[in-house]
Parts: structure tokens; C-alpha cells; sequence
């Protein structure tokens, strides 16, 4: 007997809704979609708060001046017209939750959320970096920088890829609720930043990156500012810097291992040699596809340069099907290489100096 009646379980048809939908009531045919949305699904929670955005857009417009509310109210009145704010700004429905929000505007809504940034990135500075592409392969380290990417509005689009799913496993260092499990992880992160930005641009490869479709994912619709690699696969690190190289684009990595960042200036050095010469220049996708699983393993061994990695890794792999299936990553660590992603992706969108190399902000060798 079925413990849950399966009117209940969550259709597999919307399991993947990962795109929001824009409603302005300035345009009648909207309006009137909107009023049958609610018509016809009328669990939609709403959730109203355009004159508390409105303040908070009066007071940071007008930083020097202590405004009563009555002023407020004043200014508000002015900025938005007399009568209901319900036309003002977008309504934005997130199918996967049935939320519907009231938000300022783009223009509006990108000035409040940076707003706070201010000025440790200039209002010049955010508008150079809301023209920029950046693409994320893997989205484990991956899915950190995503979101601290997205959080600073470091770029007007990413580009993620990753083929799986979420695990329970996984929680130990994705951010992601227990209900995300089963779910692709493009998915998870693609709503993940429309709740925190719905004008950002995410394109999402499900099927992560293969030969064939690496080029559309590099330069596809715009070429890529920064490329973030970090995948597993060790083909694909390979062929996607290969490709990179060939496309002078930039590529860093970060290993969520003693703070470890690698930068290939490849836009500045197209000569330069893959993963700082620490592998053969003759490998190859296929070729490496068919190495046995030793001869994976010294590749991974000369692209960490083993002798430089934590003891706790290093033990660790030796107890790889074993004692554990797959090497350990901890939630710290990723979180410190998603802020790490995000500030070497600014200084390069920036063009600031952010010279080829491999860096180390090791937290065991500063506390």
C-alpha cells in the first residue's frame, strides 16, 4: 500500500521548471495573463513588498538627507504616481515554487542589488562587468562561485554545465535542499540565482561539456570572458583548456585543496603551455579516455603536483575504494574557492593584473 497518494508526488514533467516568468501590468495583454495564472492555480503564494523597495530605492538615491515618512511618501508619490503600485515595476512567477513577487524593475532592481557594493565596485565598473560572459564547468566548487558570481553580479550571464544530479552525499558542501535530491544540479542552481536575481541571464548544459558541444558552450551566442573549470573529468579539463587556448580565453581552476587557485592567462599568452606545463602537451581527449585507471591516476597526481597537496588528501586518495568511493571535498573549502572564483572573475573581466600561475591561500598555513 502506497503510503502517499500519487496526486501528491511532483510531476516529472515539472521537476526540471527552472525558467521564471515576467508579468507588467502596464501592458493589458499581461495583465490579463497574469489574472488567469491566478485563476487557474490558486495555491500561488504572493508576496508584495514594492513600497518597502521603493523606500529603500528613495533613501539610497538620497544618501545625505534624513527623510521622515511623510517625505518618504512624498518622494514615493512623485517617482511612481499617485494611486496603486500594483503596475508598477514586474510581477515574477517562479513555477516551482508557485511564488509570485512584486519587484522593481531591471534597471531599478539591478541598481538596489548592487547598490552595496559601492565603492569597492564603482557604478562604472558595474556596468562593464553586466556586458560580461562566464562559463562554470562542474558545479560542485562550481556551484559556489555560481552563486558568489551571481551575488556580486560579477557578469551579466553564465554558463553552467554539469551532467549530474544531486545526491544526498553531495550536501555536505552543495547548498541545496533535501527536496533538490534527484534534481540536475544545473537545475539547482539556475533557480537558485533567479530567487536571488531573475534578470540575470543563466544558460544552463545539462548534459555538461562534450566535444561536441564545447565550442557552442565557449563561444556560443558571445565568447565566454572567463572560463571556470572544475570538473572531475579529466578529458574534459584537457580538451576545454585546449579549446580555450585556441580561443584566447582565460581559464582558472580551483581545487577546494589547501586554498589552491590556477590562473592561464591563455587571452594574454596563446603560446602558453596547458595546466602551467605540468602535463604532456600531446594529450588528447580520446586519448585520454582510453587510459587505464592507473594512468588517470598519475595525471591527476602531475596536474595537483602531488608533493605540494594536504596530507589530508593525499591519504585520502590512498583510501579511494577503499574506505571511500571518491576524494573528500569540504563545504569550507568550496565556499573559500567560490570566493576565490569570484574575485579572480572580476579582476580579469576588469582588466586588472591577474598574472598566470598557481596560487595558495592555504587557511592551515595562516591560523
Amino acid at each position: 500500500m502506497n503510503l502517499i497518494d500519487e496526486k501528491y508526488l511532483t510531476a516529472s514533467k515539472d521537476q526540471d521548471q527552472r525558467a521564471v516568468l515576467f508579468f507588467r501590468l502596464q501592458h493589458p495583454p499581461q495583465q490579463e495573463a497574469l489574472r488567469e495564472l491566478l485563476h487557474t492555480h490558486p495555491h500561488i503564494r504572493v508576496h508584495d513588498t514594492i513600497r518597502q523597495q521603493l523606500k529603500e530605492l528613495i533613501k539610497t538615491r538620497h544618501p545625505a538627507e534624513k527623510l521622515s515618512e511623510e517625505q518618504l511618501q512624498q518622494k514615493i508619490t512623485a517617482h511612481a504616481g499617485a494611486g496603486s503600485l500594483d503596475a508598477y515595476g514586474v510581477w515574477v512567477y517562479y513555477p516551482w515554487s508557485q511564488r509570485l513577487v512584486h519587484l522593481l524593475d531591471e534597471a531599478e532592481f539591478v541598481e538596489m542589488r548592487t547598490s552595496r557594493n559601492q565603492h569597492k565596485i564603482t557604478a562604472e565598473e558595474i556596468q562593464r562587468l553586466a556586458t560580461k560572459k562566464i562559463g562554470i564547468i562542474g558545479l560542485s566548487v562550481g556551484q559556489s562561485a555560481a552563486l558568489t558570481l551571481a551575488m556580486e553580479r560579477v557578469c551579466g550571464e553564465l554558463r553552467i554545465a554539469d551532467f549530474d544530479t544531486l545526491d544526498l552525499s553531495n550536501l555536505n558542501r552543495l547548498r541545496a535542499g533535501v527536496h533538490n535530491i534527484g534534481l540536475p544540479k544545473t537545475t539547482i542552481v539556475a533557480r537558485e540565482i533567479a530567487e536571488l536575481d531573475p534578470f540575470l541571464k543563466v544558460t544552463c548544459f545539462d548534459e555538461g561539456i562534450t566535444e561536441s558541444n564545447i565550442a557552442s558552450f565557449l563561444t556560443g551566442n558571445g565568447r565566454l570572458d572567463v572560463l571556470v573549470e572544475e570538473c572531475d573529468s579529466l578529458d574534459i579539463k584537457i580538451l576545454s583548456r585546449q579549446q580555450a587556448r585556441a580561443a584566447r580565453m582565460p581559464v582558472i581552476m580551483e581545487t577546494s585543496d589547501r586554498g589552491m587557485m590556477d590562473i592561464e592567462r591563455f587571452d594574454q599568452e596563446p603560446d602558453r603551455p596547458i595546466l602551467h606545463g605540468k602535463v604532456q602537451e600531446t594529450l588528447s581527449y580520446s586519448s585520454i579516455r582510453q587510459f587505464s585507471g592507473e594512468e588517470r591516476m598519475r595525471l591527476v597526481y602531475d596536474i595537483l603536483d602531488y608533493d605540494n597537496i594536504s596530507d589530508k588528501l593525499k591519504h585520502s586518495i590512498g583510501e579511494i575504494g577503499r574506505s571511500i568511493t571518491t576524494w573528500p571535498q569540504l563545504a569550507s573549502a568550496v565556499a573559500l574557492g567560490g570566493a576565490m572564483v569570484a574575485h579572480v572573475c572580476r579582476e580579469i573581466c576588469l582588466d586588472r593584473p591577474m598574472p598566470s600561475g598557481r596560487y595558495y591561500v592555504d587557511p592551515d598555513q595562516v591560523f
